[in-house]
């Protein structure tokens, strides 16, 4: 009893012990729901990232007063009184014969903010400029700017680096964790947790000092991963932590929310009226696949085809783990600058554990892959993805483990224009036949660090070719591709393909570098 009750207090500080503002669900309750299942704008992110031009209790107030009234016009109500965002894929036109180096390095210009002013709207203002993805992302994302920084240092832009990781720490400080992107109605969930690589980038062109500097902040992320574990008994979950069977520590994607995310409202609603699920799991489960960035894909699907079954939360994610063994390690290398060897040898144990652990629970050597291991029916998921590669970016496979892998990755997930996020075709966005930018990084670095430098070079190299003749068809940089046929368009998801794009350029630039392309 006392210990459910310390999970229970555990849970009530880590909502209240950080500013938490309204979001426009909570704002307009009756206005917001009518005009996201009436969809009013096309796309339900529209509405959410409006601007309101009077209070809310004065919209509201004026609402109820209209909209009963013969010839209420639920458009008309909100474009009186809200500005909505102008369409920003039209501002900008590329120069193709200027070449790709040339667009990538003007594109910084066009995608960077300056330090926000703006108050009143959803946006979360950041004290330092920052790189927005492109298209309808107006907003910082976390797990983006990772790879929107490895172009930045390709391009010595190192002062808007470090203002990126300024940014990042002020959302640990402010919030406790680095909200999924700088908008309210994302702060009940993060992304993959990159911080600490973007710290490491920082610190090869700053000196390892900065892994100090930003301690505090890497720890309060690694506490907002790992908050209620303490607590937690063999084979049970709290939020993001998971005490498995043998008491080792493992972690999974969560939202501190269970209703429609409210970027998505109208179609997380009709979703959840498909699912066997009660419909408050559901929606976590959808706002946890939302916080891996991986929205959406057969990978959190139990029948590893629709999106009614997911299971985000019952999963143990090889991504996310490997990612935060980077942090531990990183948080001990930066007691070690310190010369503070017991806290060094408490992280680096830690570490050392998830590592053991990941490799006992997620790896699966009749296939020869890492899979995400499903902690409540205590067996490995049906379902295989590129995440596969992660634990070889971070060393955490063995030599024979990650020739496996590398094997796997050649059979299964090679395609002419890159490596492919899965081996379904499901429509959703991260799965067949689209290849992103992130895992192609992942997948290339991952295969590096074990020898495999062909596959790698081949991976890059049909990569590179893809983004590049798209380049020169249509003078932009997508945020996805159709990696199986390269004179198609990348589909799936909820919203029209985007063009920036900030990853895009990011990986594109870091591997023409590398590969001297």
């Amino acid at each position: 009893m006392k210990r459910l009750l310390l999970l229970h207090i555990t849970a009530l500080f880590s909502v209240f012990a950080f500013a938490q503002p309204n979001t426009p669900a909570k704002l307009y309750p009756e206005l917001f729901k009518a005009v996201q299942m009436q969809q009013v704008y096309p796309d339900g992110k529209t509405f959410v990232d409006a601007s309101p031009l009077k209070s809310a209790a004065s919209i509201n107030k004026l609402y109820q007063a209209s909209k009963d009234k013969p010839g209420f016009i639920l458009k008309a109500f909100t474009q009186e009184y809200f500005s909505v965002p102008a369409a920003s894929s039209t501002i900008y036109h590329s120069n193709i014969g200027a070449g790709i180096r040339a667009h990538i390095d003007t594109l910084w210009t066009v995608l960077q903010h300056v330090a926000d002013t703006v108050k009143g709207t959803t946006l979360i203002p950041l004290p330092h400029n920052y790189i927005v993805p492109g298209g309808r992302f107006r907003e910082i994302y976390y797990w983006d700017s990772y790879f929107t920084m490895l172009g930045l240092e390709e391009s010595k832009r190192y002062s808007l680096i470090e203002n990126m990781v300024k940014n990042f720490a002020y959302l640990i400080d402010t919030y406790g964790h680095i909200p999924n992107g700088n908008r309210t109605y994302y702060i009940s969930r993060s992304q993959p947790p990159f911080f600490a690589l973007m710290v490491q980038l920082l610190a090869k062109h700053k000196g390892n000092e900065i892994l100090v500097k930003y301690r505090p902040q890497l720890i309060k992320e690694y506490q907002y991963w790992m908050n209620g574990a303490n607590g937690l008994k063999p084979g049970k979950a709290f939020e993001h932590a998971i005490r498995m069977t043998d008491g080792s520590l493992l972690n999974r994607y969560w939202d501190a929310s269970n209703t429609p995310r409210e970027e998505s409202y109208r179609e997380d609603v009709l979703a959840a009226q498909k699912t066997n699920q009660k419909a408050q799991d559901f929606y976590r489960n959808i706002r946890a696949a939302a916080e891996s960035g991986w929205d959406f894909s057969s990978r959190w699907m139990a029948d590893g085809k629709t999106l009614p079954t997911l299971q985000t939360t019952s999963l143990v994610p090889v991504d996310l783990n490997a990612l935060l063994y980077n942090l531990e390690n990183v948080i001990a290398k930066s007691y070690d600058i310190s010369n503070n060897k017991d806290l060094a040898s408490q992280y680096r144990t830690k570490a050392i554990k998830r590592k053991a652990a990941l490799n006992k629970y997620c790896w699966d050597a009749k296939t020869g892959c890492y899979r995400d291991y499903n902690w409540q029916q205590k067996a490995l998921s049906k379902q295989i993805s590129i995440a596969t590669t992660y634990p070889l970016y971070f060393n955490m496979a063995t030599t024979p483990q990650a020739k496996q892998v590398a094997t796997l990755v050649q059979q299964k997930f090679l395609q002419p224009g890159g490596v492919a996020t899965t081996v379904n075709n499901t429509g959703e966005q991260w799965d067949q036949p689209n290849g992103w930018a992130p895992l192609q990084y992942m997948t290339i670095m991952g295969l590096r660090n074990y020898k495999h430098d062909t596959l790698a070079k081949t991976i890059a190299q049909r990569w590179m070719q893809l983004n590049i003749k798209e380049f020169n068809r249509s003078g932009k940089l997508l945020e996805k591709y159709d990696v199986q046929n390269a004179n198609a368009i990348a589909g799936g998801g909820e919203y029209p393909l985007q063009d920036g794009f900030g990853w895009t350029n990011g990986v594109l630039l870091k591997l023409m570098n590398l590969y001297k392309e």
